[in-house]
């Protein structure tokens, strides 16, 4: 077994015995790895860190300081600390990892 590895398989199950929207899954210095799976509605609210959204499964429509992309399994999507953003719309099996990296940014 390869000790880095997650697989989506696995992500997925975790997450699914958590019930909850996201799960932490890998960390090491200032990156944080999670599966984030909204259910519904996307609550979520601007981070203090950049993120990366690398979409697992499904499709969605993402939303970034008001400007709407497609997205679909296998895109990729910068988020820079502080803007806002949500999947506004997404298929039932829509997941996507999540990965916060380097220092929380102080807001000016």
């Amino acid at each position: 077994m390869f000790a880095n590895k997650v697989s989506l398989a696995d992500a997925s199950e975790k997450l699914s015995q958590h019930h909850k929207e996201f799960l932490l899954l890998f960390q090491n210095g200032t990156l944080e790895v999670e599966l984030y799976k909204p259910h519904l509605v996307d609550k979520q609210t601007p981070h203090d860190r950049d993120e990366v959204y690398i979409i697992a499964t499904g499709v969605a429509t993402f939303e970034l300081e008001g400007k709407t992309t497609d997205v679909r399994t296998g895109d990729f999507l910068f988020v820079p600390a502080y803007a806002a953003h949500k999947f506004t719309t997404f298929s039932e099996d829509f997941s996507t990892w999540v990965l916060f990296f380097g220092p929380v940014v102080i807001e000016e």
